[in-house]
């Protein structure tokens, strides 16, 4: 019995489960509804004329006093009772007015129905209760107004009680409804439960700051990180709102960061800086809002959750920073030198740029260390800020070469040029010790846009380059004849890399000048002279390349050919010729590689004699090689090879370099042979320089000899080696090789 109970009320609706506000809307409508009945039975009443005085007392004192009481009273039970009986009421003045016509009797069922919307028993109970106790009651004492047929007359309490159950059975219906909303309203609170659950983890514990906003800026709900990362009790104040956080905006307000918030459609990204209340520290905030709307599209709420990016946004500004300057000096680097006199350029004004680099750094830089050479572009740095406008453009372009660009006329900018070389007249003190350093500056003067920044910083580039070759120490302005010159070393260059890149051997074809005894004109050795073949087929000099090649460091490639190349003419021509001397740069000679690459090439050709191969060095580019000097030549000779000392005379310690040199070969330059006939002071300075070079086991080659006077004159010195347009001017080789052999053919 107590398990069917039990079982039955499982089945049973609880009811209750509306809110407030749902409750007070179906009791208002409900008492209206009942109150529209009433005037309803009026009007129906009068049209029938069955407003008698019973009819009417019973609307008056039973149905008006139910209407007021659900209006009035406070509560939800005793309210709805009174519509419940109110709405019995009714229909019983309905029925008699209807003399218990059937039909009368459905509005019951009707009321049923409304009833059910208070989901309570104690309305609902109420009236199927008062609906039996009226068909039976009033069945009994007025079975007329009751029951329309006589069926009803003769057996009331039958028809109550069939009444009652048909309206129980209306009832069921209603209770089943009412219990399946019931059982779906579950579910869906549960699975409501479970969102907010979810909701609650996902918000509370996650470690990223979210707070929940009110469309006019109250703060509804936040999470543990949000008040960690804002320092914020766990429970705000009442009515706490954004402009009361601890955040002081340093752009936008707080209130119209809200109303771009709220302006946005769906998700928004925005990144604000801030100043903290509390420590005064500055943080970059990242806010991601979201808006969610109700069904009639107006804001309910603002989601948003903030990202503190102040330290990516400092790596980021550090990282910017770097990008813009040299992290040796701190000066602008290339890029950001190159974007700011873009836009210096776009004012219109006339702009200079200076271009500096450091004369002979090289030496410095190799002679003393890289650290040294470090401080010493510090050092600069700072003297060369000091040295110009506070408003100028300076950069360290890289190596020992900067920039720097300034507004005005040419005239101040040659002002701010000649201060910067007056400004390096006192030495800089380097690692406690001074050290003299001196510039090479280019001057070029633009007034234009900033389509002309490149070529503006290539003139001033070319008018430094200018000022080096003139031997440095002073400021070369950039002028046209200067354009002409670069435009022809960048074409030499052009060609040189596409004879470089192409077959070597058909477009730099290596030719030969003769070497020949002094005493009988006999050709004993020659020199290897590089040329260059034009697309058209013209034969080019070296002096419209060599200077391109020196340069942009072509010459190591270019030199490798031609040794590669006299090594190969000395295997074809074998005794025929006694050996071929091959010019070898100081570029070159820098080059780490370049000994191993010597050393392979011989390796290569064992049957070759090295001592057949001579590497001539010039004696004036010497004085600027910034390397051990006499090391490096001491691992030429440990291969075998020979050394010639080129253009001797011409450097400003000639003898200094016979004894420090490990030479084998002196060749006298052109300028002491060229007339030693006719003058006895140079006849006395080959006298001399002939001594000195047998006792120190040296050979000796005249270079440039094209009179037979001083060929004679020569002779009588006994000088060994002759070399000039007299014997033979420099000729392709199978040319030379022609020679050779009639000579050898004219010998025997």
């Amino acid at each position: 019995m107590v398990t069917g109970t039990n079982g039955l009320s499982r089945w049973l609706p609880t009811g209750g489960g509306l809110r407030d506000e749902d409750w007070a809307g179906r009791h208002r409508l409900l008492t209206r509804l009942l109150a529209a009945t009433m005037a309803a039975l009026v009007v129906f009443g009068g049209w029938r004329d069955e407003l008698g005085s019973g009819v009417a007392t019973w609307m008056v004192l039973v149905i008006i006093p139910c209407i007021v009481a659900a209006a009035r009273l406070g509560g939800r039970r005793l309210p709805s009772i009174f519509v419940s009986f109110g709405f019995v009421s009714a229909c019983t003045a309905f029925v008699a007015m209807c003399h218990g016509k059937t039909e009368a009797h459905f509005t019951f069922f009707i009321v049923v129905g409304a009833l059910a919307l208070y989901r309570d028993w104690a309305p609902f109970g109420v009236f199927l209760v008062a609906t039996t106790a009226h068909h039976a009651v009033f069945g009994l004492v007025d079975p007329d107004l009751t029951y329309g047929h006589e069926a009803g007359h003769s057996h009331p309490l039958f028809w109550a009680l069939l009444h009652g159950v048909a309206v129980l059975f209306a009832a069921a219906f209603q209770l089943i409804a009412w219990r399946l909303s019931e059982a779906e309203e579950k579910r869906a609170q549960e699975n409501l439960d479970e969102s907010r659950a979810q909701l609650t983890v996902a918000f509370d514990e996650t470690p990223v700051p979210m707070a929940m906003l009110s469309p006019d800026g109250r703060i509804l709900r936040t999470n543990s990180a949000y008040r960690t990362w804002l320092r914020l009790p766990d429970e705000l104040p009442a009515g706490f709102a954004v402009s009361d956080l601890p955040l002081e905006p340093l752009e936008d307000s707080t209130e119209r960061m809200l109303e771009t918030l709220k302006g946005e459609q769906g998700s928004s990204i925005h990144v604000r800086s801030y100043r903290r209340t509390d420590d005064g520290e500055t943080i970059w905030v990242e806010v991601h809002g979201t808006n969610l709307y109700d069904t009639k599209g107006e804001l309910r709420l603002i989601f948003v959750h903030c990202l503190d990016v102040t330290e990516a946004r400092r790596h980021q500004e550090e990282l910017q920073n770097q990008v813009r300057h040299d992290a040796l000096t701190g000066l602008l680097s290339r890029s950001a030198f190159e974007h700011d006199l873009a836009q210096l350029l776009d004012t219109g004004e006339p702009v200079n740029v200076l271009y500096l680099d450091v004369d002979r750094f090289k030496s410095i830089n190799d002679g003393s260390g890289h650290a040294v050479g470090d401080e010493l572009l510090r050092a600069l740095a700072v003297r060369l800020r000091d040295s110009v406008p506070g408003d100028s453009l300076v950069a360290r372009l890289g190596g020992d070469e900067f920039v720097v660009a300034l507004a005005g006329s040419a005239t101040t900018g040659a002002h701010v040029g000649y201060g910067m070389l007056a400004a390096f007249s006192e030495p800089l003190l380097i690692n406690d010790g001074h050290l003299q350093v001196s510039l090479s500056v280019g001057l070029a003067t633009s007034q234009g846009n900033a389509g002309q920044a490149d070529d503006t910083v290539l003139a001033a580039d070319t008018a430094m380059y200018a000022a080096k070759r003139a031997g440095g120490n002073r400021l070369h302005i950039f002028s046209d004849d200067m354009r002409v010159k670069v435009l022809e070393r960048l074409d030499a260059e052009a060609r040189l890399r596409e004879a470089l890149a192409g077959d070597p051997v058909e477009s730099l074809p290596v030719w030969f000048q003769p070497i020949v005894s002094a005493a009988t004109g006999e050709i004993t050795g020659a020199e290897a002279l590089v040329r260059m073949r034009a697309p058209s087929g013209e034969i080019l000099g070296p002096g419209q390349f060599i200077p391109a090649a020196e340069e942009t460091g072509l010459i190591v490639p270019l030199g490798e050919h031609v040794l590669r190349r006299a090594v190969h003419r000395l295997l074809e021509w074998g005794d025929q010729l006694g050996y071929v001397s091959v010019n070898v740069s100081p570029r070159q000679l820098a080059e780490v590689d370049f000994v191993p690459m010597l050393a392979n090439l011989l390796a290569a050709h064992p049957e070759l004699d090295p001592s057949r191969l001579v590497v001539e060095i010039t004696e004036t580019a010497l004085l600027g090689f910034s390397v051990d000097v006499r090391e490096r030549l001491e691992m030429i000779k440990a291969l075998g090879v020979r050394i010639a000392l080129d253009d001797f005379g011409t450097g400003y310690s000639s003898l200094t370099w016979l004894q420090s040199v490990p030479a084998d070969v002196v060749k006298l330059d052109r300028s002491f042979v060229a007339g030693l006939s006719a003058d006895p002071r140079k006849a006395s300075i080959i006298q001399a320089v002939l001594w000195l070079a047998r006792s120190l086991g040296m050979s000796v080659v005249a270079e440039g000899v094209e009179d037979p006077a001083d060929w004679e004159a020569l002779r009588e010195l006994d000088c060994p080696s002759a070399q000039g347009y007299l014997f033979g001017k420099p000729a392709p080789a199978d040319e030379f090789g022609a020679k050779l052999r009639r000579a050898v053919k004219q010998a025997a």
